[in-house]
């Protein structure tokens, strides 16, 4: 019988280790596995790369990570907060974390690259500027392209809606945003969902992510929200 329910957010992240590619879904923090992502900090795991949309919009579970020192570097298309300074800007000019800047279509197309098993590709995106120093270019059309290589992940952190056992996940609007794409491209995917219902219940035409990319799936009704 497949089953991927764990009964705990420990049992969830259990096993991953210190220098992990961790890809975590979610723009901000909508949509941001924020208890998974809470239980990296009580594992104790250090020297973690974090993909992501943002770095930290200031106070939340990014944050947390970061004053630790459990990150050693960030991929993300943005890395400021919204209400101004945060510990990145801090550690960042201290020298005490990385930064891969990524446009934020090029880290989607790039983690899309990686599920899909895309050695890399062309994009206008960045031509010509400083994220395109030390990159392979081509002319294309009369264009200037750039070669962008694919991310994978050791683990990505997905936040659904409702799944079931067999790990199928639907979202909740925008919130699914980079979720469904990570959940291709990296070896071990875990989710997090409010409301895990039974075998049957989810509408076929409504499942975003199908089960087959799921190894683990831990129900949280009452969800960080940050």
């Amino acid at each position: 019988m497949i089953d991927k329910q764990v009964s705990s957010v420990a049992e969830a992240v259990a096993g991953i280790k210190d220098d992990s590619v961790i890809l975590v879904g979610g723009f901000g923090s909508s949509g941001r596995p924020a208890d998974l992502m809470e239980g990296l900090l009580d594992l104790g795991v250090r020297g973690l790369t974090i993909v992501a949309n943002n770095a930290t919009v200031g106070d939340d579970i990014v944050s947390e990570l970061m004053s630790a020192g459990r990150i050693r570097k960030v991929v993300c298309s943005f890395p400021r907060g919204l209400k101004g300074r945060t510990i990145f800007d801090e550690l960042y000019a201290a020298g005490k974390i990385e930064l891969d800047l990524v446009p934020q279509g090029t880290l989607a197309e790039r983690i899309r690259a990686g599920a899909a098993g895309i050695g890399g590709f062309y994009t206008r995106t960045a031509a010509g500027t400083r994220l395109a120093e030390g990159k392979e270019t081509r002319v294309i059309d009369g264009q200037t392209y750039v070669l962008e290589h694919p991310i994978k992940g050791d683990v990505a952190l997905l936040k659904g809606l409702r799944g079931d056992r067999w790990g199928n996940l639907v979202y909740h609007r925008g919130a699914r945003i980079n979720n469904p794409v990570m959940a291709g491209a990296a070896r071990l995917v875990i989710a997090q969902v409010r409301e895990i219902v039974p075998l049957g219940a989810l509408d076929p035409e409504h499942i975003v992510t199908p089960g087959v990319f799921v190894d683990r799936l831990v129900e949280l009704r009452n969800e960080r929200q940050a």
